[in-house]
């Protein structure tokens, strides 16, 4: 590692460099998709994203002479500490060029900040947490993420595995296209369960969003409950999701079910903003304002479901089936309408059975695979 030094970052300089280093690394990838600096800064800066509440972080460069050459953050997240009591820490938003000497020096300076707050496991990739941009890419880079989803270069797992780095869980992405048929068994499900009248679907109200807003997160901390990592969100993420939700989606985006008049489940899309974001270079100046805007006002292509749940005293049951497919149906009837063509459904678990025995009879397709990796921290930070 002679010649590698990796620093925190520390001030204004020093954070674009941060958001601006993965240029080096996708240089000549059509497929990665340079982010817009304002939305970077929202997520890396403590007074911006709520996420600081209940966690730290600390960023961090990696430097070959006077070259940036790789980046990396280390976090520690209370309420996962509180939930699990393991002392696992995280790290994320890695990125780098292709030489172990940089991982190396980069793990292994996350890896110390970690074990000198006395975690004792590090996992990742979070960024910065996993209800954020979650687990590291390790199939399907011929096509470009969609929001809220990572990029990698194939070198990526390789240099995490040859540092002692092993898979922990294996998250996948689906590719649907809209104008697939609902199979005739789940279509006579559903029409039986809408015909009883048990189940009503509707949107959200924009003029009760704060309302529904509490039913989505109340079903989602409920339906994800169990699963593995999950983290509740708080009611200040919950806030912020509801300003980004109230600028990026119509009513139509999203659809709750009801079980006489009792929220049940829910289905929450989102536009493919990386598609809108993606010819822009990650600049808005001199034009890129104008084409956003415009973008914006024009219904998308593609879309992204990355929270869809029942509640757990339906799961398993055929209620439960009819609840999920009645409100996936709702939003891709909205889409297909509008002229959308294709929708990631995504993250799955690789364990989640039921939920990817659904999909998968929805003929929607795995084409992405994200990686989750841990390993245990030496108990010398200095080692």
């Amino acid at each position: 590692m002679a010649g590698i030094e990796v620093r925190p970052v520390e001030g204004r300089r020093d954070l674009d460099r941060f958001i601006a280093m993965p240029r080096l690394v996708y240089r000549d990838d059509p497929n990665w998709i340079a982010p817009l600096p304002m939305e970077r800064k929202d997520v890396l800066k403590p007074g911006r994203n709520p996420y600081f509440q209940h966690a730290e972080a600390q960023l961090f460069l990696a430097f070959d002479g006077d070259a940036c050459v790789g980046r990396i953050s280390a976090q520690i997240d209370r309420l996962s500490l509180e939930r699990y009591r393991d002392r696992t820490g995280q790290f994320g938003f890695l990125e780098a060029v292709d030489d172990r000497a940089v991982f190396s020096a980069l793990l292994g300076q996350a890896e110390r900040w970690l074990a000198e707050r006395g975690m004792a496991r590090v996992r990742g990739p979070f960024s910065f947490s996993i209800n954020e941009e979650t687990g590291l890419l390790v199939d399907g880079f011929d096509t470009p993420p969609r929001l809220m989803m990572g990029h990698a270069r194939p070198y990526y797992a390789a240099r995490l595995e040859e540092l002692g780095y092993a898979k922990a869980k294996d998250i996948i992405a689906y590719d649907y296209a809209l104008d697939t048929p609902f199979p005739r068994k789940m279509a006579l499900i559903l029409k039986r369960v809408l015909r009883s009248g048990d189940i009503r679907v509707r949107p959200i109200s924009k003029r009760h969003l704060e309302r529904d807003l509490d039913i989505i997160i109340s079903i989602f901390n409920d339906a994800w409950s169990d699963n593995w990592g999950f983290v509740p969100m708080t009611d200040a993420e919950i806030k912020h999701l509801g300003k980004n939700l109230k600028l990026l989606v119509t009513e139509g985006y999203i659809a709750i079910a009801e079980i006489q008049g009792e929220p049940a489940a829910m289905a929450v899309t989102l536009p493919d903003v990386n598609n809108w974001i993606a010819d822009l270079d990650g600049r808005l100046l001199p034009f890129g304002w104008a084409k956003l805007l415009y973008r914006f006002m024009t219904p998308p292509k593609a879309a992204r479901l990355p929270l869809m749940g029942v509640r757990k005293s339906y799961q398993g049951t055929p209620m439960g089936t009819a609840l999920a497919l009645a409100v996936i149906e709702a939003v891709r009837v909205y889409h297909e309408a509008r002229g959308l063509e294709r929708a990631e459904l995504s993250w799955i678990l690789e364990d989640n059975v039921s939920m990817r025995r659904i999909i998968e009879e929805l003929d929607a397709h795995p084409y992405k695979t994200y990686r989750i990796y841990e390993r245990s921290l030496p108990r010398d930070p200095a080692a």
